[in-house]
């Protein structure tokens, strides 16, 4: 297991006039402020462009601009809670994360069911995020009763023939999967008090990409199109581009 712990948060921007501005201070200052903390394993984050849009499907399709991701080691519960203590001190010094302007659709805490590597990519399925990619494809679905038998089935499919069939993509390095663990409730957010989804509600897949997301994707499509659709409400699914310092923004 590469680590025992990921966080995802899906990030909307009520005016595309800020792009700079977040990309900015995500890149250039929270992003290695969390990169430096010693329990942070890894972060990363991508964005949804707008040539994008009709590749993009789910109730959040027209809601997303960015995804990240950071991953924590053990101990996860310390890990955490120094990267908690970073994001009220960053709030403090008047440096974020509450930024005006800026929605999160998404926070929440994610286990890692399963990674796989592509023959192609010579490396450990654990060593993927560490590799370079051109983005990612992200999938993420919710489901009403998550150990409902068909849902079962369907994570059965998703590993033993979807996920082999997406790995003989060209351009496909990898697959990580993920099960939804908790909300984030922080101090420096504001957060609308409601009820927590049951732990495995969620379901996130990211496809690592070594070629242009907005080329692969029709591909991945079209091995999703073999098999049966199973249960489950897609949430999101989309191409989401790595973003290169300044020549991005």
């Amino acid at each position: 297991m590469f680590a025992p712990l990921a966080f995802f948060s899906l990030v909307s921007l009520d005016d595309r006039a800020l792009h700079g501005e977040y990309n900015r201070w995500h890149q250039l200052d929270h992003r290695p402020e969390n990169l430096a903390l010693p329990g942070v394993a890894w972060g990363d984050r991508w964005e949804l462009r707008p040539e994008t849009t009709a590749l993009r499907a789910g109730t959040l399709a027209g809601e997303v601009d960015f995804v990240a991701m950071y991953w924590f080691r053990e101990p996860v519960e310390q890990s955490v809670a120094e990267w908690d203590a970073l994001g009220e001190a960053s709030f403090q010094w008047g440096r974020g994360p509450l930024i005006p302007g800026i929605r999160r659709p998404m926070l929440a805490f994610f286990k890692p069911v399963k990674s796989y590597a592509a023959p192609r990519a010579l490396v450990a399925p654990e060593v993927l995020p560490y590799r370079p990619n051109r983005g990612v494809h992200i999938t993420l679905t919710r489901f009403e009763d998550p150990h409902a038998a068909d849902v079962h089935e369907a994570h059965r499919r998703e590993d033993q023939q979807v996920i082999p069939a997406l790995l003989d993509v060209a351009g496909v390095a990898g697959v990580w999967t993920f099960s939804y663990s908790h909300p984030q409730r922080h101090s420096s957010l504001p957060f609308e008090s409601s009820a927590a989804d049951a732990p495995g509600s969620h379901r996130i897949r990211l496809i690592y990409l070594e070629d242009d997301p907005v080329a692969v994707t029709p591909q991945l499509h079209a091995v999703e199109e073999r098999f049966p659709t199973g249960p489950g409400e897609v949430v999101l699914s989309a191409p989401v581009s790595t973003i290169i310092p300044w020549q991005d923004w």
